[in-house]
């Protein structure tokens, strides 16, 4: 999924800067940036700096970061800022900056518009506000310039905000396009079997589920998919068995509450 970002964005406990005391300053991390009396840091080094920070220590790297967009960095600081706010899953405002980005770069004519535009839709995904995220998308895709793996995965995330806003048709085809652009993603195979599951295809569900089995045996969501396949199949042995094996694989994670919910209905109700 999208690097993105936010795919290797991360989950990471820290402390909120805005209430947390400052460090020692002893304590502090340098700037990022070379000493005054080094030769200028180029903006790519300079750039690659301040995510390893932001990736490493979001917090911190929020603080270089913020102070080098404050300086002029641009729509590089502010995707470094981005990510930085991803990491600590603070989702609407490492969107807005993915936004500014974008803008900044339109601007200024840079092809990296349509890269900062799908980072911000899939910031907005996770914020759980699919109409915005649906408006990036279409703008990274209308730029024309993401190729590829990269393209494949802003239709995938196009798709997901539309099946969050109930088009489940026009998700078809952008799950479909992405498909062909980014086959090895078994999240998308996991997608567009749950999606024909939805549109009652069962067998379009069962063989893009097995696609996702064959790339990701031990992914818990796969295995509950497996079994919610299974049970609208009428196979209540491959259900009860796919299920087990997601509680098995994340035993205290969301997708296995939702399996052994699942597993509710094949209990035999005591007799009255």
């Amino acid at each position: 999924m999208m690097m993105l970002l936010l795919a290797a964005a991360l989950a990471q406990t820290t402390t909120d800067p805005g209430t947390a005391a400052p460090p020692p300053a002893a304590a502090r991390p340098a700037p990022i940036g070379p000493p005054a009396s080094a030769a200028p840091m180029s903006t790519e080094t300079r750039f690659d700096a301040c995510v390893d920070l932001a990736t490493s220590d979001p917090v911190v790297g929020e603080r270089a970061a913020t102070a080098w967009r404050v300086g002029g960095g641009g729509f590089f600081a502010r995707q470094c800022l981005g990510i930085a706010y991803a990491n600590q899953k603070r989702w609407a405002p490492a969107a807005d900056e993915f936004t500014a980005a974008a803008q900044e770069a339109e601007a200024a004519h840079d092809d990296r518009a349509a890269q900062y535009w799908a980072q911000a839709g899939n910031a907005w995904l996770a914020a759980g506000d699919a109409l915005k995220a649906r408006a990036a998308l279409d703008a990274a895709l209308a730029a024309g310039t993401l190729t590829g793996l990269q393209r494949g995965e802003a239709q995938f995330d196009r798709a997901r905000a539309l099946v969050a806003a109930g088009d489940l048709e026009s998700a078809r085809a952008d799950i479909d396009r992405a498909i062909e652009l980014a086959p090895a993603d078994p999240l998308i195979w996991l997608a567009s079997a749950t999606l024909a599951r939805r549109m009652d295809d069962l067998p379009r569900a069962r063989k893009d589920i097995a696609e996702a089995f064959a790339r990701s045996a031990d992914d818990a969501s796969v295995n509950l998919e497996i079994g919610n396949i299974a049970a609208l199949s009428g196979d209540e042995i491959g259900a009860r068995s796919a299920w087990n094996d997601a509680i098995r694989l994340a035993p205290a994670s969301d997708t296995a509450a939702r399996a052994r919910a699942a597993l509710k209905q094949f209990e035999t109700p005591p007799n009255p």
